[in-house]
């Protein structure tokens, strides 16, 4: 009997600072271990060049993301058997740049080809009512959409009682923009293995959507 591909699981991502860049890599690393094949992608900038550079190290930080991780694309979405998002909380939204990714899939929410899939997602915000459950809800929106199956964290294991929501995982970096705590990168880490988990059973059991070569 010939075993089963190993699940696959896409991190899109946009982060200013690195603390959600953080969090995704946390994410992968996990779902590797969990078996899983993983891409990580990060949502590359909307805004020009003088905006960027009045705001003090976004220019060097968007360069050094993007030397890592590529950005993402529909043939992304559309090998992926999940997809985890990750953004900052920006006034209650989603950062821009992940907007604009989610909107160029109308191709893929014409064609269907996302319908079935797993999705989840995961924040961070400066301070605790920054809006890190509104934002999270919000991703769940183009979810339905595109027909995905959405995964929420629950309160499955006991890494979601200390950091994160049910809604998804999360963290508070503060105004200095400190690194996740080691409380937040478990509860990611819980989640990604949630949805390798359940995306793993349902390609075993054939339920998943047509699945892109790799």
């Amino acid at each position: 009997m010939t075993a089963p591909d190993p699940t696959r699981l896409l991190v899109v991502f946009h982060s200013r600072t690195g603390s959600v860049e953080t969090l995704a890599g946390a994410a992968a690393r996990s779902a590797r271990e969990a078996g899983a094949e993983v891409r990580v992608r990060r949502a590359r900038e909307v805004a020009g060049p003088d905006a960027m550079a009045k705001v003090e190290g976004w220019a060097e930080s968007a360069a050094r993301q993007n030397a890592i991780h590529p950005a993402p694309t529909h043939e992304d979405a559309e090998w992926a058997d999940a997809i985890l998002f990750g953004t900052p909380s920006y006034f209650g939204a989603m950062a821009t740049e992940l907007k604009n990714y989610l909107d160029q899939l109308g191709p893929q929410w014409k064609k269907g080809t996302l319908a079935g899939k797993l999705g989840g997602a995961f924040a961070t915000a400066s301070w605790p009512h920054g809006g890190t459950e509104v934002v999270t809800l919000s991703m769940y929106v183009p979810m339905a959409h595109l027909g995905m199956v959405i995964v929420p964290t629950g309160y499955t294991d006991e890494a979601m009682l200390e950091a994160g929501s049910p809604y998804g995982a999360s963290a508070i970096v503060g105004s200095d923009k400190r690194p996740p705590r080691p409380e937040d990168l478990a509860a990611v880490e819980h989640q990604a293995r949630r949805m390798v988990a359940i995306a793993g059973a349902l390609v075993t059991a054939g339920e998943m959507p047509s699945r892109r070569p790799s």
